[in-house]
């Protein structure tokens, strides 16, 4: 077993999906530690997942607490390097050792967003736009910068991530990673894109692609208003209002993020300069 990175999943009803990708994490060389976050599941399928899998660590929250859920599994976890999967994504074969590696050579970063491919190679669209507009590397990196990430491929320096206080309750699961990467960045963490560091992610036939369009669009707009600068705030919402008419799912989210503009706009507080001007001029993960 590689001491130094753990794998924690969260997870909602889908035994099916994550005894797949359990079976795959399994096979790894690495043989990392696998920390379950069960989000509460209707009755029994926690039960299942624990009379298959005896060897994986099961944590069990009585209500669905969304991306939140993995910051008890990187508390629990207590390994440097924490890898953060999907119950329909799993890593590579060697994927985790070589991010490890990167990792300990590189202190100054907080977070390794991987490579992730869809079936038959075809990268995620957050990584496709990354690759796209890559910055080239500063000198010292390991990686070209990046602003923002996928949860189900990312490596995150445990000490860096709960540093920043982890993802944002409340943010269910959909666009949950900009405020954590903005956390990371005022914290003065470097994110690099590392490509020969590969997940492979399936999405499940249980997810609901509506739904979680809608919620990206609500805490992509919540999170510009809360903490992009003025310009960088219109730039997003006149971005999303384009999308949304268009298409009425992020329609929905724009709403829904109406709704909750008050709340967010009196809790405002812009990020650090230096993140914004990042946030402005880096590849960072958002929809087009």
């Amino acid at each position: 077993m590689d001491p130094r990175v753990a794998v924690v999943i969260i997870t909602r009803d889908r035994a099916d999906d994550l005894a797949h990708t359990l079976d795959r994490l399994r096979a790894l060389p690495e043989r990392p530690r696998v920390i379950v976050v069960d989000n509460g599941s209707r009755p029994g399928v926690a039960d299942r997942m624990a009379a298959r899998f005896p060897d994986v660590e099961l944590i069990r929250r009585e209500r669905d607490e969304g991306a939140a859920a993995r910051t008890v599994g990187v508390l629990t976890a207590t390994t440097p390097y924490v890898a953060f999967c999907d119950d329909d994504s799993w890593w590579e074969p060697g994927a985790l050792g070589r991010a490890a590696d990167v990792l300990d050579a590189h202190p100054d970063v907080g977070l390794l967003a991987a490579r992730v491919e869809l079936a038959g190679g075809r990268l995620e669209p957050v990584c496709e736009a990354m690759a796209a507009g890559r910055t080239p590397a500063r000198p010292g990196l390991p990686g070209p910068p990046v602003a923002g990430f996928v949860a189900c491929g990312a490596v995150v320096r445990s000490r860096a991530y709960l540093g920043a206080r982890g993802f944002e309750p409340g943010k269910g699961v959909g666009g949950e990673e900009q405020p954590l990467a903005a956390a990371l960045m005022d914290k003065g963490w470097e994110l690099v894109y590392v490509d020969e560091v590969v997940a492979q992610h399936r999405p499940s036939s249980r997810r609901d692609p509506a739904d979680r369009s809608a919620t990206a669009t609500r805490n992509d707009l919540l999170f510009a208003w809360r903490r992009r600068s003025p310009t960088g705030a219109l730039r997003v919402t006149a971005r999303e209002l384009r999308a949304a008419a268009r298409d009425r799912h992020r329609l929905a989210g724009v709403l829904n993020a109406l709704r909750e503009a008050p709340g967010a706009l009196a809790r405002r507080r812009p990020v650090e300069p230096r993140t914004e001007r990042r946030l402005a001029e880096l590849t960072s993960g958002t929809r087009s």
